[in-house]
């Protein structure tokens, strides 16, 4: 119900206004929202009912404005269109839910300028803390945040210094796994598809691949480059129809993708080409989405830890506020899981 005041528009019920409609105290009334266990059973049931016959609904930009901070997290993602950050974010809802808190999604989609507008529009807001998968992890502006107050973790890269949390996957590693494991079914001639020249995830999954093949006593021109504008479905059928174009003499016979998407698209183009996979071509994708698991031929793929990553960062961002908090650094390990893509 709103409060009908003589003369006045309607408005939405207030703190005092339940008050008077339970017959007790304004402090008593702040209690049973703050404290909850300081009044007793009867006393909250009385204020309950209250609110709930006014229609009470707390205000929390006052709350807000009291405190100097908001209860709301906020992660500004590379690409929302890309499964693989939604569950990162789904685990830090997981972090922000045990805390109380509510969780903001932002997409930058790979963009400084929007990146930079996000920012700026979150730290006016007063969020708890911002946590962000950055397109440039040293960027001065994460640093210029971080020393006006508003705590920053960066999410699926590590910064080059220690003044930030972060939450990241050996992505060298994944790559070496991941060519490793091509090399070790008799694959020689393996294309990378990625724009490695613009995400550093990206580049460096690729310098994990060219380790594999200096450890197998390959050389580094066996790893053939399909660079890709983006990590999207349409760039891996793209690339998929470019690798089909080349002379079988020099065609490669295996792929790893940068990531599942891609892997997915170029999926799409052999069942085009009717090229068999993985006889004609073996295909391994990144962060094992669970999209890769129910494809026409199940993807094998880099596994990475998405949703724990996404909430220890949020873990990390709400310990922040402790006074011996010293910033660390977490590397999660991921891992390769094999499924009919790349065995023969």
């Amino acid at each position: 119900m709103t409060v009908q005041e003589s003369g006045a528009e309607p408005r939405a019920a207030g703190i005092k206004d339940v008050a008077a409609a339970a017959g007790v105290s304004l402090g008593t009334v702040s209690n049973v929202l703050n404290r909850p266990d300081r009044v007793s059973p009867a006393t909250r049931a009385k204020v309950e009912a209250a609110m709930a016959e006014l229609r009470f609904v707390r205000n929390e930009s006052a709350r807000q404005l009291r405190a100097g901070r908001s209860r709301v997290l906020a992660y500004v993602m590379l690409d929302g269109s890309n499964p693989f950050f939604t569950d990162v974010a789904a685990g830090m809802e997981d972090a922000a839910d045990a805390g109380d808190l509510s969780l903001f999604l932002c997409n930058s989609a790979h963009q400084p300028t929007r990146e930079a507008a996000y920012l700026g529009r979150l730290e006016q807001q007063r969020v708890q803390g911002i946590l962000i998968t950055p397109v440039d992890p040293d960027a001065p502006l994460l640093h210029e945040i971080a020393r006006r107050g508003t705590p920053v973790v960066v999410v699926d890269r590590t910064p080059g210094g220690t003044t930030h949390c972060s939450v990241a996957v050996d992505d060298v590693y994944g790559g070496e796994i991941a060519v490793r494991h091509l090399i070790e079914q008799g694959h020689e001639r393996i294309a990378f598809i990625g724009n490695h020249t613009t995400v550093g995830q990206v580049r460096d999954r690729r310098l994990g691949a060219l380790r594999a093949l200096s450890a197998a006593g390959l050389p580094a021109d066996r790893l053939v480059d399909l660079t890709t504008t983006a990590l999207t479905v349409a760039d891996g059928r793209g690339a998929g129809e470019r690798l089909a174009g080349l002379p079988a003499a020099i065609r490669p016979t295996a792929a790893f993708c940068a990531n599942d998407l891609v892997a997915l698209g170029l999926l799409q183009t052999c069942a085009n080409l009717r090229m068999r996979v993985p006889d004609d071509l073996a295909i391994v994708g990144y962060d094992d989405i669970e999209f890769a698991a129910a494809a026409a031929v199940p993807l094998t793929s880099v596994r990475q830890p998405r949703r724990r990553l996404g909430r220890t960062a949020a873990e990390l961002l709400l310990a922040e506020g402790e006074p011996d908090h010293e910033h660390r650094q977490v590397v999660f390990t991921p891992e390769l899981v094999v499924r009919a893509s790349t065995l023969r």
